[in-house]
């Protein structure tokens, strides 16, 4: 995993960054970087281009969504919907789906 975490468990602000200036050329491997950093795995579903990702209620999911909305191109391209209680659907467009 290439992310790092504090002594508390919590994404560094070094991963955050990361996640929000990655390139548009691959955002499949944002999700793969993501998905590996996602505290409750399975609340972290890709099914083909499509993410679906719940934060379960920790700060840390969280600010990892934070970050994503901070790519603004990642954001404009592949959110699709947010839903209150931390519910979040994405997806990849197929000319991003590298």
């Amino acid at each position: 995993m290439n992310g790092e975490f504090d002594a508390d468990g919590y994404p560094t602000e070094g991963t955050l960054e990361k996640i929000r200036i990655w390139p548009l050329q691959n955002f499949r491997a944002l999700i793969e970087f993501v998905g590996e950093l996602w505290r409750y795995p399975e609340y972290w579903e890709v099914a083909g281009r499509k993410i679906e990702a719940h934060t379960g209620g920790w700060s840390g999911n969280e600010e990892i969504i934070g970050a994503l909305k901070g790519n603004q191109m990642f954001w404009s391209c592949c959110w699709q919907s947010s839903k209150r209680g931390g519910h979040y659907e994405f997806e990849l467009l197929e000319a991003l789906d590298s």
